[in-house]
């Protein structure tokens, strides 16, 4: 272990590592070097290793000044720990599904308090991807300088060594498996929590637009009060380089394997509202700031992760057969695209 007190989420990580010892598995996947202080990134592993069942990957702190979306993810690994100590059920669910959790994948950005990982590059417009239609000016990705936030990276440079571990553990853990889905926690847009899924390159529906309709409608049906909104990001603004395009792309193109990649996008917005003096705290933009609201969304969005595990591990029974495809993507087309 490299526990480091100047780091809390790190020391977080690490301690439930330890109290999980011999129920879970804990591997440093990459090693990254910021103001000269060398940080791991660790892949967390537990269930079912059988490549014949299900997966779910949860990942979090991609952008190092988004520390609420690691907080979230290891809120829920920490539960899942502490319940492996008395859960029946729980143990049971597992035989039937692998989860992976990647909570601190810029360690160095989330150090130094920048979105940018010590290089100054945005990974989540670092892939090799570019986008088909107009982006925004920056936002959607630039290669102008790494002094500018949402840098790229150098044109035909290889992507940064965070990105690269995620590439690594998402195709070992998750690409090789019938049926998987990611969910990557970040905040930041809005003020209402959304579900992305792709695409962010172009406006175009993905390949398993039905599979995404089916899970919104039996998490809707299961979870009817709830405040998400499902939508495909596109919807909002489009990117270069975006990472789970990237990943998702190179699965459906070349695999009739399912993989559907989602992004928690928490609305902090409404954190700044409720607490104006949040806007001046570089910080408060991103993260709940007060300790009741911080602990109050580290549990609301446990639901949903709970949610995506048992979902994953029955999805042959919701998800749409060969001959209804046809009239779920058309349902979804009207419901995304058409509006």
């Amino acid at each position: 272990m490299t526990t480091n007190s100047m780091m809390p989420e790190l020391a977080e990580l690490e301690r439930i590592i330890e109290e999980g010892a011999g129920s879970i598995a804990a591997r440093i996947v990459c090693e990254v070097t910021a103001n000269e202080r060398r940080f791991p990134i660790y892949a967390v592993t537990l269930g079912n290793p059988d490549k014949d069942v299900p997966g779910v990957g949860v990942f979090g702190g991609v952008h190092g000044l988004e520390r609420i979306g690691a907080e979230v993810v290891m809120a829920y690994l920490s539960s899942l720990v502490t319940r492996l100590k008395w859960d029946g059920l729980l143990h049971r669910q597992l035989e039937s599904v692998r989860l992976v959790f990647m909570p601190l994948v810029n360690p160095g950005g989330m150090w130094q308090g920048t979105r940018a990982n010590p290089q100054g590059v945005d990974l989540m417009r670092n892939a090799p991807l570019e986008a088909t239609e107009r982006v925004p000016f920056l936002i959607g990705g630039q290669r102008i300088s790494a002094g500018l936030p949402w840098y790229r990276g150098p044109l035909d440079a290889p992507m940064e060594a965070e990105s690269q571990a995620v590439c690594r553990v998402v195709t070992e853990e998750l690409l090789e498996r019938d049926f998987s889905i990611a969910l990557d926690c970040h905040s930041g847009f809005g003020i209402s929590d959304r579900i992305w899924f792709p695409y962010a390159h172009t406006a175009l529906p993905i390949r398993h637009l039905p599979e995404i309709h089916a899970l919104k409608e039996i998490f809707d049906q299961s979870h009817a009060h709830h405040n998400y909104l499902f939508e495909p990001q596109s919807r909002q603004y489009l990117t270069h380089g975006d990472l789970w395009d990237h990943l998702y792309q190179g699965a459906a193109l070349t695999s009739d394997r399912v993989f559907l990649p989602l992004t928690l996008e928490m609305g902090s917005w409404l954190w700044v509202k409720k607490n104006p003096r949040q806007f001046f705290s570089r910080q408060g933009i991103f993260n709940p700031l007060i300790a009741h609201r911080q602990q109050r969304v580290l549990r609301r969005h446990l639901p949903w992760f709970d949610f995506l595990a048992r979902a994953a591990s029955s999805h042959r029974r919701w998800r749409p057969a060969e001959e209804a495809l046809a009239s779920r993507r058309e349902r979804a087309l009207a419901l995304w695209y058409r509006s």
